[in-house]
């Protein structure tokens, strides 16, 4: 079943489908009116691409769901809207930016009342790029630890804990950087194509798309009539629509998107990093106990600046933030420490 007009008639009739899916299991009465409104206008331009079909001579049967859309219609059934915004957006729905701004907000920033507050863009934050490096390094310091401590357990010479670090080091950044690769790579990948989406809608009926945009943020507690001349002016900026698009009708913050590559590189140097730490008392001449007393300690210190970083994102008290990083970490390398103790008895 394809030709012209069709695929799109089948496209507009999932949604269509999908967000009386939404509708239904949407608790949140102005949130559930928006998806039933969002459902009307798939249908109506469904109507549209099976006359573009009909007067092509394509034919297509009667509409059935996909095994997609039928399993994400069973999650919602179990599983409320908000906690499945990712997979809508996989779906192409939208509106989805209702789960996650304040009313009377877009993308984060202040809804535009007047037309000289339109386009105005949503920036990251610093603390945007921060906070995965803060992690990064915590989880090589505290999984490196975990090793070091587990191997130094068993009473093995220190060189073969040299080793063991150095390849737990390696392995995990190579494993941090693989995955941050394919996630990022996975959402731009996914942008890319429901962008494309968007830019050709756009261009066939921008009048729907506003409609559309309109009734978003009347969702979210704008006068209607306010709200449709704001999006009408959003619109009507070629090199901003397709970002508004983007952040209110997909729930999607073009700004979060970065380079695959760069994630990569990133979450292997953080990583690398934190987990270089408890093997430096290794490289020198240090052994036995003193080695083992040196790592920990000097990954205590690391965990506890780790903690106070923290306290930065999650407003915290900072000490008690720090404190608490290192219990886990001493939480962490203390029972592996003597699981290992406990394994090198058994062995030998």
């Amino acid at each position: 079943m394809s030709g012209p007009g069709v695929d799109s008639w089948y496209h507009e009739k999932e949604s269509a489908w999908l967000y009386r899916q939404v509708a239904a299991a949407e608790p949140d009465s102005h949130r559930r009116r928006l998806f039933e409104q969002l459902a009307l206008a798939a249908e109506a331009q469904a109507l549209r691409w099976e006359e573009v079909a009909a007067r092509s001579g394509a034919r297509h049967e009667a509409f059935t769901p996909s095994l997609r859309a039928r399993i994400v219609a069973r999650l919602l059934e179990r599983f409320p809207p908000a906690t499945l915004r990712g997979v809508l957006a996989a779906m192409k729905l939208r509106g989805l930016s209702v789960y996650s701004t304040l009313s009377g907000t877009i993308g984060g920033h202040e809804m535009p009342t007047t037309l000289a507050q339109v386009g105005a863009r949503h920036r990251s934050s610093l603390g945007g790029s921060l906070r995965p490096a803060v992690f990064g390094v915590n989880d090589g310091l505290v999984s490196n630890l975990s090793l070091v401590l587990g191997v130094a357990g068993t009473g093995v010479a220190p060189s073969f804990v040299l080793m063991s670090g150095a390849a737990g080091l390696l392995a995990g950044a190579l494993s941090m950087a693989a995955g941050e690769y394919v996630s990022v790579r996975s959402q731009r990948e996914m942008y890319d194509y429901q962008m494309a989406l968007e830019r050709e809608e756009l261009a066939e009926y921008p009048e729907e798309e506003a409609e559309e945009l309109a009734l978003i943020y009347e969702a979210r507690g704008v006068e209607l009539a306010q709200a449709r001349a704001v999006s009408r002016a959003l619109l009507a900026r070629p090199e901003k629509a397709l970002d508004v698009l983007a952040r209110e009708e997909l729930g999607l913050n073009p700004d979060d998107l970065g380079s695959p590559w760069r994630a990569a590189g990133a979450s292997f140097v953080t990583f690398a990093f934190g987990a270089l730490v408890p093997l430096i008392p290794f490289l020198g001449r240090l052994s036995g106990t003193t080695a083992v007393v040196a790592s920990a300690i000097m990954t205590g210190v690391a965990l506890f600046l780790v903690g106070l970083s923290l306290s930065l994102f999650t407003g915290r008290d900072a000490l008690r933030s720090a404190l608490r990083m290192v219990l886990i970490g001493g939480a962490a390398g203390t029972l592996t420490f003597l699981l290992g103790r406990a394994l090198g008895v058994v062995i030998s």
